[in-house]
């Protein structure tokens, strides 16, 4: 696996926008002070051709000019990490336009966002070998004030820390709307983990996983190669880490059951599951819990659930491709990258 430089002080943050762009509010105003606390910080940036673009359908540009601007700063030495925009709904069809051998083949740099994105960060690890961090998108980082959460993201990305941990409360509602894009993370409910079984638990593995709502749509495409990874990797085992954002509880165990028969959890040495956007719903009898401990009790592994990853904020940046040490301890969960 190829871990990346981390960003260094004074260094130059590349944005872009294969997902959505920030040509709306609240994003754009979000965006732009992004880009203000950045260089208060020292920071220099490297802003791509889509960032503020919105002509795409789902995506900020056309699928091929969001893949020209991908590869680009990827292969450029104008940035020395790269932060998506946003997530959106279509990357899916930028991936066919990636050009990943060419990324294979450039210096490894540091990606990093999630849902829509986890069309770059789990093909950068399971076709590139190459580490991304499933973390906040570039607006997220002009509330006022930070969350500890994104100060955490920035610690990781500068290798000032190794290990990341869950947060007392979570947003249920945001009061970010367009008159108030700075608005910070609203935090009602206080977290809980669930874990399966309800035990606590140290477990070690690389980690590897995203947005159900992606994964599944690449599960058994040309893109697939997760069986490789996970022959190359069968020594580490493998944590899968998986959140939803518009899959009901049907289709979370359809997804689960999915990706289960294309063999994608061989070598499973537990799961990370993120609360999803159907959290706390129900249909034929089946919560959000039953939708993925049903299918996965055979396999003998914690599954933790209700964390702290994806689109319910706040989450924790994961390095998707990664070795962690997971501990999960009187309520509480912390993950250590191991960087094997």
């Amino acid at each position: 696996m190829r871990y990346p430089e981390f960003l260094k002080k004074n260094g130059t943050i590349g944005f872009v926008a294969p997902s959505f762009g920030c040509n709306t509010e609240p994003y754009k105003t979000a965006f732009e002070h992004t880009k203000k606390k950045f260089t208060e910080l020292g920071y220099q940036l490297d802003v791509g051709p889509n960032c503020y673009e919105g002509r795409g359908i789902g995506i900020s540009n056309t699928p091929q000019k969001c893949a020209e601007e991908l590869n680009e700063a990827y292969s450029s030495t104008k940035n020395d990490v790269l932060i998506s925009c946003g997530g959106g709904e279509l990357m899916c069809e930028v991936v066919p336009y990636m050009d990943f051998e060419r990324i294979r083949k450039a210096a490894p740099k540091w990606f990093m966002g999630f849902s829509d994105n986890t069309n770059f960060t789990f093909l950068s690890a399971t076709l590139c070998d190459t580490a991304a961090i499933y973390g906040p998108c570039a607006a997220a980082f002009g509330m006022e004030p930070w969350h500890e959460s994104l100060q955490d993201t920035m610690d990781v990305l500068c290798g000032r820390k190794d290990q990341v941990h869950g947060y007392k409360m979570w947003e249920k509602e945001s009061l970010k709307d367009e008159e108030h894009p700075l608005e910070p993370y609203h935090l009602t409910e206080q977290t809980r983990i669930r874990r399966f079984p309800d035990e606590d638990v140290h477990f070690s593995g690389r980690l590897l996983g995203g947005c159900m709502d992606c994964l599944i749509n690449l599960t058994g495409t040309r893109f697939d190669q997760v069986k490789q990874f996970n022959e190359k990797y069968k020594e580490d085992g493998i944590i899968w880490f998986l959140e939803a954002c518009e899959l009901n509880v049907m289709s979370i165990r359809r997804a689960i059951w999915h990706m289960k028969n294309a063999g994608w959890f061989q070598y499973v040495k537990g799961f990370l599951i993120g609360r999803p956007l159907c959290y706390g719903e129900e249909a034929f009898g089946i919560d959000h819990y039953r939708a993925v401990t049903d299918l996965l009790a055979e396999y003998q592994v914690p599954v933790i659930m209700d964390l702290d990853i994806g689109h319910f904020s706040p989450m924790m940046p994961l390095v998707c491709g990664g070795t962690v040490d997971v501990s999960v301890c009187d309520g509480q969960i912390s993950i250590t990258n191991t960087w094997k």
